[in-house]
């Protein structure tokens, strides 16, 4: 059965301080394991990034564990990944923002990341089951809408996110059936030049908290 509206969130720097659990997991790394390893797990993790188009903490992981085979701490890394608690980097009135959502419609998880840690975080953060497993999640999202539209057949499209240049290409590829709206939150909405580089999103808010005072008319363009 096709929802009048759906409301689709990224999580990272949208729902969740991403920013923050990198520069813990960095701290942490530098604090056990030295200031060069750490670098160059970061270096790994970059050049994943760059391949895959998502970060790959595991990935990397895996990667700088071949270069350091003869280091037997490096096997308890994956373990501070696994237990971070992610539920204290929820933005506040994130969840509030997730259940206003709900009272308009259909809400849902739309995410970039990997198979095995971004799951992982949306769950430990209370995100997964506040969503009711409404829970998507690609290498790129944005190429994928076919499928989201699948499982969340709609009227009406809202995508919240905090990269305005996903926004900028759900917006050209679905049009006038979605309405987009940019949170600026995080290093990637803070990024120079923004506008010169994409179009602006339909709606703008300064943190997520904020979209506790969107009008559901709003949404529907």
């Amino acid at each position: 059965m096709s929802a009048e509206l759906a409301i689709l969130f990224d999580v990272d720097n949208t729902l969740l301080d991403n920013d923050r659990v990198q520069a813990d997991l960095r701290a942490h790394m530098t604090e056990e394991y030295g200031r060069e390893a750490s670098e160059r797990y970061w270096t790994l993790l970059e050049e994943l990034r760059v391949s895959k188009g998502y970060i790959d903490y595991l990935g990397a992981l895996q990667l700088y564990r071949v270069e350091a085979m003869h280091n037997p701490r490096v096997l308890r890394m994956a373990d501070w990944m696994a237990d971070y608690d992610f539920a204290s980097c929820v933005y506040p009135g994130a969840f509030d923002a997730v259940r206003r959502a709900q009272s308009f419609g259909l809400a849902a998880i739309l995410s970039d990341g990997d198979a095995a840690f971004q799951p992982r975080k949306v769950e430990r953060s209370g995100l997964w089951s506040l969503f009711r497993d409404n829970v998507l999640i690609y290498v790129h999202k944005e190429e994928e809408l076919d499928d989201v539209a699948r499982w969340y057949p709609a009227d009406h499209y809202v995508l919240v996110d905090d990269k305005l240049r996903i926004l900028d290409a759900v917006k050209e590829r679905w049009g006038e059936r979605i309405t987009t709206v940019f949170v600026q939150q995080g290093h990637y909405a803070r990024e120079p030049g923004l506008l010169e580089r994409y179009r602006e999103a339909d709606l703008t808010i300064a943190c997520i908290a904020d979209f506790n005072d969107v009008e559901r008319a709003a949404l529907l363009g």
